[in-house]
């Protein structure tokens, strides 16, 4: 589904996500769109190596195809034929230098919780249903994230989080909702993704886990047909379960 979902097509949406035995949620773009606030860390993070490079957004919506941080400087990197040698260390290094410029901006609080984000979640707790997070950033940025967002002790609320540094293969692959199914014990039948990438719809898929979408900034114009339900943001979804 690629529309606007009409009303009867929500209501499914809200059944789906009600039924569900556990709630499995992506991070950036999905929870909050964070996605601007990672493009002007990488940017940060390279004037401060001293590289002339920068990322407008054109640029990191391509490099959004390449799941995971490190892996996009490294495949931007090889794009630039006369660019000086990067090792892995410089790599990781440019990568802690974001990491902490996004905190910093994180820490500021001009990212919130997109619409019907906090509700669900709200609603998911009291009718008792398991919450996961199934990632590929680090655990350094959902933890600024969330922190800011739902307190310190947001962890408490989350029964598995798997990042992009828990598993062997990043989004695409379905490796994150693998091992989360493995850490609940439960069926992919029984539990329910939300995503807002292609990348992310195929991970789950791959793992047999039904869809829902929710449209971000920089993936609005992806591939959808394949989830159960595309929606504009999660408050779609208010006072229907």
């Amino acid at each position: 589904m690629q529309a606007e979902a009409p009303a009867a097509a929500l209501c499914d949406a809200a059944e789906l996500i009600r039924r569900a035995s556990a709630l499995i949620f992506d991070v950036d773009g999905t929870l909050a769109e964070t996605e601007e606030l990672h493009r002007q860390a990488f940017n940060e993070a390279f004037l401060r190596h001293g590289l002339a490079w920068h990322w407008d957004r054109a640029v990191y919506k391509d490099l959004l195809r390449i799941t995971g941080g490190k892996e996009r400087i490294r495949a931007y990197h090889a794009r630039r034929r006369a660019a000086p040698p990067l090792s892995d260390v410089d790599i990781a290094e440019l990568h802690r230098i974001k990491t902490a410029h996004y905190a910093e901006l994180v820490e500021t609080g001009c990212c919130p919780l997109r619409p019907g984000v906090a509700e669900l979640l709200a609603a998911a707790r009291s009718r008792g249903q398991r919450l996961a997070i199934a990632t590929t950033t680090s655990r350094g940025n959902i933890d600024a994230l969330l922190s800011r967002a739902l307190g310190k002790r947001w962890a408490a609320d989350f029964e598995a989080i798997v990042a992009g540094d828990d598993v062997r293969h990043k989004k695409p692959a379905p490796d994150v909702y693998l091992e989360i199914l493995g850490r609940l014990k439960l069926e992919a039948a029984n539990c329910v993704a939300i995503e807002d990438s292609a990348n992310g719809l195929l991970a789950a898929s791959r793992a047999n886990i039904p869809v829902v979408i929710t449209h971000s900034m920089f993936f609005r114009d992806d591939d959808f047909t394949d989830a159960r339900f595309v929606l504009e943001d999660l408050s779609e979804l208010a006072g229907l379960g």
